[in-house]
């Protein structure tokens, strides 16, 4: 939605496909980080889109064994120095709107991506399923943004690159008092991991468990996982049985890879689709966003020229590729380092020493940068096209 925005705003005509009739889905990435909302800024969007409902995150706090590590953002160089909860449906319907406001931009729902047309060794376009039956768009560039399920990227052939993962994640709501504090904490203790995120009237919480353990889970019953979740927060004990049944609960299954390749003729794949990243700070939405700001920036004036290249497709790779791999190994250290071995159970988990180092007074911006910016934060490069609005 990001790319099919700023490509119609830089006068490139776009047709953006989603499968469902409306983005209306639970559970998915809704952490929007300082480096999305200064894209906002960039792009003149920013007090609008700080109406829609949305809480904020000014810090992180992670309480490992005895010891509690906090992340900062106060003290980014960005307009907004916090991370905003807000439901990923709101940010994309926001998209969505500010797209059609430009006369080359063109939301298709209820349309499915179900296979690539390939002439002459080149990608040429989709085939596509719609209530009314198949549709053929042709384009001279199709992007695949259909997540770490790719249908597109699967179909082309990539090879893909598995990190490994120790964990998966149950996601559930719990309602929140005032009483309750605001801060949005998690817990690491021996055997088991716990999240809770502020949504000002309920907690989205993320119960973390070991890789492939959610028939266990389900086997010690719901009263024990209840009162997991009471051991892991004990100020919510009172209403844990608002947990009713295993519908209550989403599997997250988490993955960490990456394309070798993020690119054919005629094709190019960005966020999840070339790259699932872990649930660890929440950056995946970012990262993907950032993806799309720099495709945009190198694609967008040869895309009105109709003249894009196969060496263009990998400019965008080679500028977001050294960001991914940086925040996939934090993400691989943190899950080897702390998450797999608290899982296991025995002693106590402790931070490891560079985590500790890090809330020293010289060091304590570093966290806050690396997740509140990430690695090589992008801008707005593309300049919209004098005749883009509708």
């Amino acid at each position: 939605m990001m790319l099919g925005f700023l490509l119609a705003r830089a006068g490139v005509d776009v047709v953006v496909l989603e499968k469902h009739p409306d983005f209306l889905r639970d559970f998915r990435g809704d952490t929007v980080h300082p480096s999305t909302l200064e894209l906002m800024y960039e792009l003149g969007l920013l007090d609008d889109f700080l109406k829609l409902p949305h809480s904020k995150v000014t810090h992180l706090t992670l309480q490992i064994g005895n010891d509690n590590v906090a992340v900062e953002f106060g003290e980014l160089p960005t307009h907004c120095r916090f991370v905003a909860l807000m439901p990923q449906w709101d940010f994309l319907n926001f998209l969505a709107k500010a797209g059609r406001n430009l006369k080359t931009f063109d939301l298709r729902m209820q349309t499915e991506a179900k296979s690539l047309i390939e002439e002459n060794g080149r990608v040429v376009g989709i085939r596509a399923q719609t209530p009314g039956g198949e549709l053929e768009i042709r384009a001279d560039l199709t992007v695949a943004c259909d997540g770490r399920h790719s249908t597109l990227r699967r179909q082309a052939g990539f090879e893909i690159d598995n990190l490994g993962a120790p964990m998966d994640v149950l996601w559930f709501r719990l309602s929140r008092k005032d009483s309750d504090g605001d801060e949005t904490v998690g817990h690491i203790e021996a055997g088991r991991m716990m999240v809770m995120l502020n949504r000002t009237d309920y907690w989205q919480c993320a119960y973390v468990i070991p890789k492939g353990g959610i028939d266990a889970v389900k086997s010690a019953g719901l009263a024990a996982f209840r009162k997991a979740v009471g051991d892991m927060a004990p100020f919510v004990r009172d209403r844990v049985a608002e947990i009713k049944d295993w519908d209550d609960v989403k599997l997250l299954t988490v993955a960490v890879d990456r394309l070798r390749q993020w690119y054919r003729p005629g094709l190019l794949c960005i966020g999840d689709a070339a790259h699932a990243m872990s649930p660890i700070g929440g950056v995946g939405i970012n990262l993907a966003v950032q993806d799309a700001v720099a495709a945009a920036n190198i694609l967008a004036q040869p895309l009105r020229a109709r003249a894009v290249t196969t060496e263009l497709l990998a400019a965008v790779q080679r500028r977001r590729m050294l960001p991914t791999r940086i925040i996939q190994a934090v993400q691989i250290v943190l899950q080897n380092r702390i998450i797999g071995p608290a899982l296991k159970g025995g002693a106590r988990p402790k931070p490891p020493l560079a985590l500790k180092m890090m809330q020293w007074p010289l060091l304590r911006r570093i966290p806050g940068r690396l997740l509140g910016l990430g690695v090589r934060p992008e801008h707005i490069r593309t300049i919209q096209a004098p005749a883009a609005r509708a």
